[in-house]
């Protein structure tokens, strides 16, 4: 059983991601902002600029896929529960919860649908996925001895350089002296030791965010991995936060350099194994399309946010 960190009012997480919503030279607090990061397309162009090129600057389609819309099922579901007086937030009420989320994700996600193409017992197994990974969260936490602060929380902070820094995070937990506590589900697998660097990197990013617009560090970074039931936590100090400011503002320069020179080289990597655009990724003998006209001024592309790999 976790530690318990009792909260505040949850707070009503704005509808849809404001990230998408907020392009290069739009004026934030009265200040023209050059340019937008989130944590998940910070990642990508860590791991591989030509995936970042292809998801934010030519915006071509991905798949829909039964892992993603787990994932997204099992977040809502998670969402919801909080909304639950504590006696009610149990593991059977859980279950139940499933199939009105998986509803309310093919309103938002029509081609959601398309994944199991009519075949009944496909969907019923994935939806038994479901389940299990929200059965294996109930090993890790109990909710009923849980206030979370804020759920699925879009926050921001613009830095001196006028980069706009922006994300949804999972849940805030605030204890009475104060200290923050961000989570972040996953639904995955937890990572082998030494390859937790991306998941951290992530949840650095979100505690960056929350120290410049709070003024407080948070006390504690945690992810829940519900595809093995792990946990790992890290605790953050200034330095780190002020490491991984400085990454993401060089993230952002080599971005803008990219975007002035059209070089956006592939990596290849463990990682292409997942790739949706192989048929267009040079590594793999594809031939990516032309770059978008541009309309935006050179100061940088606009991210279009999404909320974080789940």
């Amino acid at each position: 059983m976790t530690d318990t960190v009792p909260g505040n009012q949850v707070g009503a997480a704005p509808a849809g991601d404001p990230a998408e919503r907020t392009p290069a030279g739009t004026r934030v607090d009265g200040v023209e902002v050059l340019g937008a990061l989130s944590p998940s397309r910070a990642s990508d162009f860590r791991s591989c600029p030509l995936q970042f090129r292809f998801r934010t600057i030519d915006r071509l389609p991905e798949p829909v896929s039964p892992a993603a819309m787990r994932g997204n099922v099992v977040h809502k579901v998670l969402e919801d529960l909080f909304d639950l007086n504590p006696p009610e937030r149990t593991p059977e009420r859980a279950q139940a919860l499933v199939q009105l989320a998986w509803e309310q994700v093919l309103a938002v996600e029509p081609g959601a649908a398309e994944m199991f193409a009519g075949d009944a017992g496909e969907l019923t197994a994935w939806l038994a996925s479901c389940r299990e990974s929200l059965a294996r969260y109930f090993d890790l936490e109990d909710p009923r001895r849980l206030e979370p602060a804020h759920r699925e929380e879009y926050v921001e902070t613009l830095l001196e350089s006028r980069l706009l820094l922006r994300g949804v995070v999972d849940r805030i937990d605030v204890a009475p002296d104060g200290a923050i506590r961000v989570v972040d589900y996953k639904t995955g697998r937890s990572p082998a030791v030494g390859f937790e660097g991306p998941a951290l990197f992530q949840m650095r990013f979100y505690a960056l965010v929350i120290w410049r617009t709070r003024g407080v560090v948070p006390a504690l970074l945690r992810l829940i991995y519900l595809g093995d039931g792990e946990m790992v936590s890290y605790v953050p100090d200034e330095a780190d936060l002020l490491a991984t400011e400085r990454l993401v503002q060089a993230l952002w320069e080599a971005i803008r350099t990219a975007r002035e020179t059209g070089d956006w080289r592939p990596s290849p990597g463990p990682r292409c194994a997942w790739c949706s655009f192989q048929q267009v990724c040079p590594a793999f003998g594809g031939t990516p399309p032309p770059l978008p006209v541009r309309e935006d001024p050179p100061s940088g592309p606009d991210d279009a946010a999404q909320t974080d790999a789940r």
